[in-house]
């Protein structure tokens, strides 16, 4: 639970986030005017209808897209493409500038995400400051945010929450003694394009993106217990004299995530019979139907850390600010609630039926947020689903799959227009509206690799799974299109014969060359897993047989240079002074699974990550803690989350960037205890020296098993796998004579391994 003993005074930093996936508020607690930052996710600027036209990133046309290949409106186009590749074959490598100037565009329409508005409610009466009675909170079990304070012989309390199953966001205001809850409730917002309007306990607030147009409404709903509701003409409803209030909001829009247009229906309908649904129902079944639906999800994990409950009820802003990373029992504390947090934000912000999580999640207070909250492709999206396999919570995933599914059709328009060839592709951000192509910030704005690094969490799910329906249904339809880009994008490296990405840019760093390590490391990667499943499948042989070619002439992006490093171009120019935040070149250690621990390169990537530092923004932090957790060390591990925690975590443990951006927090939270992406299941292959003792439980693992683990003095001592599929796993760890037990389990086996006494 996090806890603090004063209102949110800035959004950023310290209100407590809430959300249903689609809806979302940061709660304040306030006391004489409550705060509720509201969110819906869908509601984005940009796109078509946009102001100024809508450029989709490969060119304009009646719809926003590109008329054809080298049209004259689609601008750069392959003749462009392949006069930057003869350049880079005859000049070894190009700048940014000069790459951007030739391949890139003007981005037109592309919007950004938008603060829905806020709630604001004023409380007659109530302290203009707390006391020591004040208490504020969010549990993390139930998704409920609440307030507690006494004033003159009364004790108050308000809760929150964001209701998955009944898609509306709640609150309750309550007080100890009859007839002393007041409030008045109104709606506000940064634009000035809507309406807000009040009728018996309804304000309904309705409206149109003056840039693109589109139409969102949200409606509250007031009810009193022993009170009166009264609606005033200044769009406020008032509660009187009343024992308890409580509101329900819903919102939506009319956006669809249907190319090329985005629209679907009308909002009002779907927002009316959400708000009425969810006051027909007393408050008390509301939130038992909410608790039930979170706890279904986040019970599945339980971590013990050896924290004590004194660090645990300590206020979470003083467990933050006296973090050292130390011995420290409240240490623990934070690093078990830290952990716990990842899964919850994740919770809130990705379920079935809305967008996926973006670079804030589902929360936002702006109208201009910072690289506009969108999706960022070139690690930050995907770095967001990285705990959603292995803590348990493969639901979270279904946005994403569904996302990505959403690009293939602007994609394949952008690989025409952009290339000349088949498949689907996206570069370094995407938004709702299906941006897929390129605009002209120098260092990001070329990334074509991303459509083959998006296809790997949909094969993971796979793995971790096991559901050939589901690969043959959802993941290798996106796979085998994301393959077909590649087969025909790959081009032979005149100075050794091998295929190779040209441009190839190692995200924001340096210069545009061929054949960038991670450029060959992801490619190889989408080709291997497109291969591996059309072999499960039994798909086309020709297709498999195109597949297993190229693996035999691409070039592997794996290099030892001449300090003993992993190499992040083809040629030998890594420096070992460069401190660069982003680490791509190690893509094959994690979360790619070709670099394995106790390898010459494992040991490259080593002497690559240790000459980069333990500095960064917080979600490349978040990205070390799991290169040093793949290389087994989990006391580097360790220390790069005591460096998050010290350096790069809000007072309300939100990961900054700064600022604040959702990747790290998710990132950190991919884990120590448990790695199976090479095959065998490893059990505490990277467990800190700092974490003696402990228990997890519902830890995931691929090959379908759950796992229950229990450790003493750095070692198991006890471990339950739960199969949900039957095959043949293989475990390593300390508990089996050797390190090793290979076994063969069926569906709903329970297999317990306990180690000495």
């Amino acid at each position: 639970m996090l806890r603090y003993r004063t209102p949110a005074t800035d959004w950023e930093r310290e209100s407590l986030p809430i959300g249903s996936g689609a809806l979302g508020a940061g709660v304040f607690g306030t006391l004489t005017t409550e705060r509720l930052t509201l969110n819906e996710k869908s509601l984005w600027t940009g796109g078509p209808g946009a102001t100024g036209g809508y450029d989709h990133g490969d060119g304009p046309g009646p719809d926003g897209l590109a008329s054809g290949p080298g049209s004259p409106e689609s601008g750069p186009g392959p003749a462009a493409l392949a006069a930057v590749q003869r350049r880079i074959d005859a000049e070894g490598a190009l700048g940014p500038d000069t790459v951007a100037a030739e391949l890139g565009r003007p981005r037109r329409g592309y919007g950004a995400y938008q603060v829905l508005g806020d709630l604001e409610l004023d409380v007659p009466g109530a302290p203009t400051a707390p006391d020591a009675s004040y208490r504020r909170s969010l549990d993390l079990a139930s998704a409920l945010a609440a307030v507690t304070y006494a004033h003159r012989g009364t004790t108050y309390t308000r809760e929150f929450f964001a209701s998955h199953p009944a898609s509306v966001i709640s609150g309750r205001f309550a007080a100890d003694r009859p007839g002393r809850t007041a409030l008045t409730l109104r709606y506000v917002s940064p634009r000035a394009d809507f309406t807000a309007t009040t009728a018996g306990d309804r304000l309904t607030v309705r409206g149109a993106l003056q840039d693109n147009g589109l139409r969102f409404e949200a409606q509250i709903r007031v009810a009193a217990d022993g009170g009166t509701v009264t609606a005033g003409p200044d769009g406020t409803l008032t509660v009187s004299g009343a024992d308890s209030a409580r509101f329900v909001l819903a919102a939506g829009t009319d956006y669809a995530d249907t190319h090329p247009h985005y629209r679907g229906e009308d909002p009002h309908r779907a927002v009316t019979e959400a708000v009425d649904a969810a006051l027909a129902r007393p408050y008390e079944a509301l939130r038992a139907d909410h608790v039930r639906d979170h706890r279904a999800l986040f019970d599945r994990v339980r971590l013990d850390l050896g924290q004590d409950q004194t660090g645990a009820d300590l206020p979470t802003d003083r467990l933050l600010s006296g973090y050292t990373g130390g011995p420290g029992a409240a240490d623990r504390a934070l690093e078990a609630l830290f952990f716990q947090y990842g899964r919850y934000l994740l919770i809130a912000s990705s379920r079935p039926g809305s967008l996926p999580a973006n670079l804030q999640g589902v929360w936002n207070n702006v109208t201009a947020p910072p690289w506009s909250a969108d999706y960022h492709t070139n690690i930050n999206l995907q770095m967001t689903y990285w705990p959603a396999e292995t803590t348990n919570l493969a639901e979270t995933t279904a946005p994403y799959d569904r996302f990505v599914e959403s690009l293939r059709a602007p994609g394949r328009r952008s690989a025409r227009a952009l290339f000349g060839t088949p498949g689907w592709v996206v570069h370094n951000e995407t938004t709702p509206y299906g941006f897929t192509g390129v605009h002209d910030w120098a260092t990001a704005f070329w990334f074509p690799e991303a459509a083959a690094w998006l296809t790997q969490q949909l094969y993971d799910h796979y793995r971790f799974s096991g559901s050939t329906g589901y690969l043959r249904d959802t993941a290798y339809p996106v796979m085998r299109e994301a393959a077909e880009f590649w087969l025909a994008n790959l081009r032979t490296d005149p100075r050794d014969g091998r295929l190779v990405v040209t441009p190839s840019y190692s995200p924001e760093h340096g210069d545009f060359t061929a054949g960038a390590s991670m450029s060959q490391q992801i490619v190889h990667d989408l080709l291997t897993n497109a291969l591996e499943a059309a072999t499960v499948l039994g798909d086309d042989p020709d297709f498999r047989t195109r597949l297993g070619a190229a693996l035999e002439q691409l070039d592997p992006g794996l290099r030892v240079g001449s300090w003993g490093q992993l190499q992040e171009w083809k040629t030998d120019t890594d420096s070992q002074d460069d401190d660069h935040r982003h680490l791509s070149h190690l893509f094959a250690l994690h979360p790619g699974r070709r670099v394995e621990a106790g390898t010459a390169l494992a040991e490259a990537a080593e002497v690559a990550l240790t000459a980069r530092g333990d500095g960064g923004t917080g979600w490349s932090k978040a990205w070390k803690i799991n290169f040093w957790a793949r290389l087994r060390s989990g006391d580097r591990a360790h220390t790069m989350l005591a460096e998050l925690l010290t350096h790069s975590t809000l007072p309300n443990l939100w990961d900054t960037h700064p600022p604040f951006q959702l990747d790290g927090n998710h990132g950190a939270t991919a884990g120590m205890l448990v790695q199976s992406q090479h095959g065998p299941i490893e059990i505490l292959p990277a467990l800190p020296a700092r974490w003696p003792h402990g228990r997890v439980t519902g830890l995931r693992a691929r090959g379908g098993a759950t796992l229950d683990i229990t450790w003493r003095d750095g070692r198991a001592t006890r471990l339950a796998l739960h199969a949900a599929v039957t095959g043949e796993l293989t475990l390593r760890c300390t508990l089996f004579p050797g390190g090793e037990r290979t076994l063969r389990v069926s569906a709903g086996d329970t297999c317990t391994f306990p180690g000495s006494p």
